[in-house]
């Protein structure tokens, strides 16, 4: 990627119909690489409440929106028992079809280990459905432990691709970070 101008910043309720976009790019995309788990269309009052909550994110190269994703500060459905208030959730990243292979989820990384430290949180933490040992390499190659794979006892809730699914589990330890 050439020298350009690289942002992260809060989405606004402007970016809304961008969020939607690049989410349908990404479960077109999931439909062709992982027939057998995709993203369901997400409620339009889900992605208003984080982006209320300032809690969807953008990273914009060059004034453009080239990836979004979301976080939390609590996931008790994925992680369980295993869930704490001293993590950070990063969920759903969508990458603009253009800007694919810049590695964002290392730039996202980054970018969570100040805001993680700033909140006075110990853990950054993230799941993906299936056993996909690209993703999970990727994931690590980031930074992240790969925890393990399992099944979620209780998905009422949850996004209907988590129902019946297998969910890797990952962590960046910030002690270590």
């Amino acid at each position: 990627m050439n020298r350009k101008r690289i942002e992260i910043q809060n989405c606004t309720k402007e970016d809304i119909s961008k969020i939607f976009e690049l989410y349908k790019l990404a479960t077109d995309f999931q439909k062709i690489k992982f027939p057998e788990n995709q993203w369901p269309v997400f409620e339009e009052a889900l992605i208003r409440g984080e982006i209320t909550e300032n809690r969807q994110f953008k990273l914009l190269i060059d004034d453009q929106i080239a990836c979004v994703w979301a976080i939390t500060f609590s996931d008790p459905n994925i992680w369980e028992e295993d869930d704490n208030p001293v993590s950070i959730y990063i969920h759903r990243i969508a990458t603009n079809p253009d800007f694919r292979g810049n590695d964002f989820v290392k730039i996202i990384v980054d970018w969570a280990v100040g805001f993680a430290k700033g909140q006075d949180k110990q853990f950054i933490r993230m799941d993906t459905c299936g056993n996909n040992q690209r993703l999970i390499d990727h994931y690590s190659r980031c930074g992240f432990d790969f925890l393990g794979i399992k099944k979620l006892k209780n998905t009422e809730g949850l996004p209907t691709h988590y129902h019946g699914a297998d969910v890797c589990l990952f962590e960046i330890r910030l002690d270590e970070a």
